[in-house]
């Protein structure tokens, strides 16, 4: 990037080129590089073993959001076994998920000094390891303290599959791998309550955590199977080994040239994520947007048993499989979001190859409407606006579908947008998300069904359906304005 830089309203001139001697040196170094169709280069990797590969990143994903959501299959025996009221068993998700947004803080940077290769194995495996004092625990304080940690270790694929799935594909490839990286966050924990239910009901809620540790080291022994696809650590090796065939001191990369401290690491990582939350009105709008669908799916793990267990009195099992109606959504949006893709590189292509980032928020300009049509639904289908009876748990469950539908599509163009705006400082956009989306996930859950019960279902979800109102404008008014936005900022592109 040094050598390249990407156009944004601040040049910073790397330290290597300030001191007049070393940019001396500079018409003295070889640098290693891709060649053309250059085997090595993981882009050029055979397509069977790429969509392997992504496969395997979108699936550690779905593994890692899986078990944040897989305990709520059994809410009331963990509730019964360690005597604690429902906010205090909440916390098994919520201080999981909390793991989520502090992990990538450190995880993020350790892959860019030491490669991807060793983030996928080492947190994978202590992922496991961690699930087994979850299910043995005797008591409330090892459960919880146990799912931050697995939350914290189980984060890693969350933050290495998006920059795995650029290191395999071009811009213009990337339309259906991403769409499965959209997905992954939000498909895992829909399958943890269908899955949860039928093994809490049957074999206990000890086992649904035996089942996800089983479910850990698949997703473990697959993390293995991935080499190492990061650009800078390949080349570095390369020029190593050339160093040493050769004798020649001058080949070099051009990350070995302009090195981060370890001071420049830790702002770009932990405190210019903050600074740009509360100076970049883009990030922080999108990154809100992103936190209410992420925290409402999470609401729904707990507003769907005040329904359907409550109201409907539904087993466990039955229970779980309501959430199949957010899978089919799910499922609608990964055949929209490649559509999608392509209408964006239409765009690109009509100007000269170079589209606005505001053009990545078409979809989310489609998606916004689906997410308060479905709490809606969800919210004046159930009791007692809709009394139990016949087929008529058909109203609440049909509400998954549009709310799964919006959810990955808002999620897909909003994180992209997010990304074509601040490309110089990607790392830290995508940290500062992190953390808001995780903050919004795990707090939902400690108040969600006090909310169900006080307000009632249908003004409860209605408050969320007003709030997702409020929220529509913002596509449309960056859409508009976002150029100008753009233009007044300090590190947004150019």
């Amino acid at each position: 990037m040094a050598l390249r830089p990407i156009p944004t309203h601040v040049s910073e001139i790397p330290g290597a080129l300030k001191d007049p001697e070393k940019a001396k040196q500079l018409k003295d170094v070889k640098l290693v590089t891709w060649l053309p169709n250059d085997p090595e280069d993981p882009r050029n990797w055979s397509n069977t073993y790429r969509w392997y590969l992504t496969a395997v990143c979108a699936f550690s994903v779905v593994g890692v959001a899986f078990g944040s959501a897989v305990v709520t299959g059994d809410f009331g025996d963990i509730q019964d076994y360690f005597h604690v009221g429902e906010v205090v068993t909440a916390l098994s998700v919520s201080l999981m998920v909390c793991g989520f947004g502090v992990g990538p803080l450190l995880w993020s940077p350790l892959s860019e000094l030491v490669g991807r290769k060793p983030i996928w194995t080492i947190p994978s495996l202590i992922y496991v390891i961690f699930n087994i004092p979850c299910a043995v625990a005797t008591n409330i304080q090892t459960l919880l303290i146990c799912r931050f940690f697995s939350g914290f270790f189980a984060s890693a694929p969350l933050t290495l599959a998006g920059g795995t799935i650029s290191d395999l594909w071009d811009n213009n490839e990337r339309g259906f791998a991403i769409a499965l990286f959209a997905a992954a966050p939000y498909g895992g924990p829909v399958i943890g309550p269908i899955i949860g239910g039928f093994v809490g009901e049957n074999l206990g809620w000890r086992w649904m955590l035996w089942i996800n540790m089983i479910f850990a080291a698949v997703v473990f022994v697959l993390c293995c199977t991935i080499p190492e696809t990061f650009a800078p650590v390949l080349l570095k090796r390369r020029a190593a080994r050339l160093r040493k065939e050769t004798g020649d001191p001058n080949i070099t990369t051009e990350q070995d040239l302009f090195k981060a401290s370890l001071s420049e690491i830790v702002i770009e990582t932990l405190i210019r994520p903050f600074q740009m939350l509360a100076t970049e009105p883009i990030l922080l709008l999108m990154s809100m947007y992103i936190a209410l669908i992420y925290g409402l799916l999470y609401a729904f793990f707990f507003s769907f048993p005040v329904v359907f267990l409550e109201e409907y009195h539904f087993d466990d099992g039955h229970f779980g499989l309501t959430f199949c109606s957010v899978l089919i959504g799910l499922g609608l949006a990964l055949f929209v979001t490649p559509q999608i893709e392509k209408n964006y590189q239409k765009r690109a292509a009509a100007k000269g190859g170079h589209a606005d980032p505001e053009d990545r928020l078409v979809g989310m300009m489609i998606g916004c409407w689906f997410v308060p049509i479905s709490m809606f639904i969800f919210g004046w289908t159930s009791p007692p606006a809709v009394m139990p009876g016949g087929g008529n748990w058909v109203g609440p469950v049909s509400s998954g579908v549009p709310f799964g539908f919006g959810m990955v599509i808002i999620y897909f163009s909003a994180n992209a947008y997010i990304i074509d705006a601040f490309p110089g400082y990607v790392a830290s956009a995508l940290a500062a998300k992190t953390v808001i989306r995780s903050g919004s996930g795990a707090a939902m859950p400690l108040f969600i069904e006090a909310m169900y019960h006080n307000l009632g279902n249908g003004w409860a979800a209605s408050v969320w359906a007003f709030i997702s109102i409020g929220m529509i404008p913002i596509p449309f008014l960056f859409y508009r304005y976002g150029k100008a936005v753009r233009a007044r900022s300090k590190r947004a592109a150019a």
